[in-house]
């Protein structure tokens, strides 16, 4: 087993380093988990490192935890170990990693109360429950039970966030009570603030940074001079906002920057984890967002510019990084295992269309609400709410505003499209130069009326913050208001997007949007390829029910990943497009596009 003595490692009482790499379970398909592992080792690790998404096995408070295929956890972890891998485990409950919410399920949001990430009775009453069922699971993994699992760590980046050392303690404690035995410990970013406020004074720590370890690990050698040092991140690219540039590093700074690190780690006789060493993808609604006085959405693609790219293909950084490291190692680079194939299908014609009101007639489900409350409140997770009422009086010209809206807000009066509202919208010079955040509110202007108007306000929720402060981050709006007058009695329809298979599609396409766009596709091999959506403006893309997930013209990402051993020899894409197109169709090609 793994254990600290003499301020080193030591694996069956013999010197022993953790050379990491990470990879998620939840953004690769499971076909490819194997192929994605043995590439790990083939660069000469001997670690993977993965997160548990709480949100992915157990999507609803009253559903049953879900282990089983894409979310087979311990498959994952059983395939590392046959590969060769030991396995580095970070359960949560709260993970970031630019995912959903942190991990968090979105339910947790509907209980008014909730404070998480402290020592909050109803939310630890949650994380009790999923970790009673997880821990034993992976207890039975562990390398002191003959499986992989060699370490695990206690909450996630802490000290970014609170400094509840009660908190941390209960969560440590619950973790030895489900018998977890192997090395626990904490990590957090490399400050002496990060430092104190995340970690447990008895428990291991390691820092997490980019670029230079030597000064990475400046401040935890003073907090713990007699233990190993490990960076339990370290950030070798990173993730894309929506509206952002994407992230590649250029070939200088591939060869020269990645060899430094290397040696550095290994010149402060040091062990790391390097995060991302393959990204994958953000499929579905599983995408997060950021929060730097502007709401910031995480693109679908979760590339990370890592050594293995989005579709787990070699880049020159995986064999700058391999060659160092076999050669730090003293080692031979093991054999590789072959590069994915891709194809190119060409042009598909989508040529059929269902209307987004006949989706709400058929799928959506009704509530009556004296006050608008966030989709959480009513039971839904992702897709879109929309909130109607009647305004009757005698106004002169006024507006129709709201507030605490999250997070693309479309706006109707009489029927009347009124007026669009973006919490992602760029903060302008003024904003930015008086440190404001971005306003979570619209107002539209309306003309004046003596009699009855209706008011529609249709919401899409896009991810959920999953860092910092700001990770109570429902989705809708708060209020709606007349002027200056709160207005109440709503009829309130929560609106899933995926539920779309019992819709009549008719032949034919028109310029109405927000609507369905169905076309079919012929196969001749199960090779990776990409929707180049670039006809489209803002949505999502579905083949044979699959959700690649989100795409949108304000860039980086052009294309969505479509894994091969998704597709069939006949298969059906729909596009769900919100804002409108140039024409209905899209292609199919063998390479991602990004702006």
């Amino acid at each position: 087993m793994l254990e600290i003595k003499d301020g080193a490692f030591y694996m069956d009482g013999k010197p022993f380093h953790i050379y990491s790499g990470a990879m998620h379970y939840f953004r690769i398909p499971c076909e490819y988990w194997e192929d994605r592992l043995q590439k790990l080792k083939a660069a000469g690790f001997n670690t993977v490192e993965t997160y548990v998404a709480w949100n992915v096995h157990q999507p609803k408070e009253e559903a049953k935890f879900d282990f089983e295929g894409q979310n087979d956890l311990i498959g994952f972890i059983k395939t590392a170990r046959k590969v060769g891998l030991y396995v580095i485990v970070r359960p949560g409950p709260y993970i970031c990693a630019e995912w959903e919410f942190g991990g968090f399920p979105a339910w947790l949001l509907k209980y008014e109360d909730i404070k998480l990430r402290c020592y909050n009775e109803r939310y630890l009453g949650f994380v009790k429950q999923y970790f009673d069922v997880l821990l034993p699971m992976l207890a039975e993994e562990q390398i002191t039970r003959g499986g992989p699992i060699i370490a695990m760590q206690v909450e996630n980046e802490y000290g970014s966030y609170g400094r509840d050392k009660k908190y941390l303690r209960y969560l440590r404690d619950l973790m030895r009570d489900n018998g977890i035995d192997v090395l626990l410990f904490t990590s957090d970013g490399e400050s002496r603030y990060h430092l104190s406020g995340g970690g447990i004074d008895e428990e291991f720590k390691v820092v997490n940074f980019g670029s230079y370890p030597k000064d990475g690990f400046r401040e935890l050698k003073k907090y713990q001079p007699d233990k190993p040092l490990m960076c339990g991140e370290m950030w070798c690219g990173w993730f894309d906002h929506f509206r952002d540039k994407h992230h590649h590093s250029n070939d200088i700074y591939v060869t020269k920057v990645n060899r430094r690190i290397l040696d550095e780690f290994f010149e402060e006789n040091a062990n790391f984890n390097f995060y991302m060493f393959h990204g994958g993808t953000n499929f579905g609604f599983m995408a997060g967002a950021n929060y730097d006085h502007v709401y910031q959405p995480t693109t679908t693609s979760y590339d990370y510019d890592a050594p293995l790219n989005e579709y787990g293909d070699y880049t020159k950084k995986y064999f700058v990084m391999r060659d160092a490291l076999c050669r730090l190692q003293g080692i031979a680079p093991p054999q590789l295992p072959p590069r994915p194939q891709t194809q190119s299908i060409g042009r598909v014609a989508l040529t059929q269309s269902a209307s987004f009101a006949e989706h709400i007639k058929q799928n959506a489900e009704k509530h009556t609400d004296h006050i608008p409350h966030y989709m959480e409140y009513y039971g839904q997770n992702y897709g879109m709410i929309l909130y109607h009422t009647e305004i009757e009086g005698n106004y002169p010209d006024t507006q129709i505003a709201a507030g605490g809206v999250h997070d693309i807000a479309y706006v109707y009066v009489n029927g009347k499209f009124v007026g669009r509202y973006d919490r992602s919208c760029p903060l302008t010079k003024k904003q930015k130069k008086m440190g404001m955040d971005a306003p979570e509110s619209f107002s539209f202007p309306i003309p004046a009326f003596n009699g009855k108007i209706t008011v529609d306000i249709l919401v899409e929720g896009m991810g959920r913050i999953n860092f910092a402060k700001r990770i109570h981050d429902r989705k809708g709006l708060e209020f709606v208001m007349i002027g200056e007058q709160y207005t109440y009695d709503f009829d309130v329809y929560t609106i899933p997007l995926d539920t779309y298979q019992n819709l009549p599609f008719s032949n034919g396409t028109n310029g109405t949007c927000p609507a369905y766009f169905k076309g079919v596709f012929h196969a001749d091999s199960q090779a990776d390829c990409f929707v180049d959506i670039r006809n489209f403006k803002k949505g999502y893309v579905f083949v044979n029910g699959k959700n690649l997930g989100r795409y949108w013209e304000v860039g980086p990402q052009r294309t969505l990943y479509l894994p091969g051993v998704w597709l069939k020899e006949e298969n059906e894409i729909v596009v769900f497009e919100q804002e409108g197109f140039v024409k209905p169709e899209i292609q199919i090609v063998d390479k991602p596009i990004f702006k």
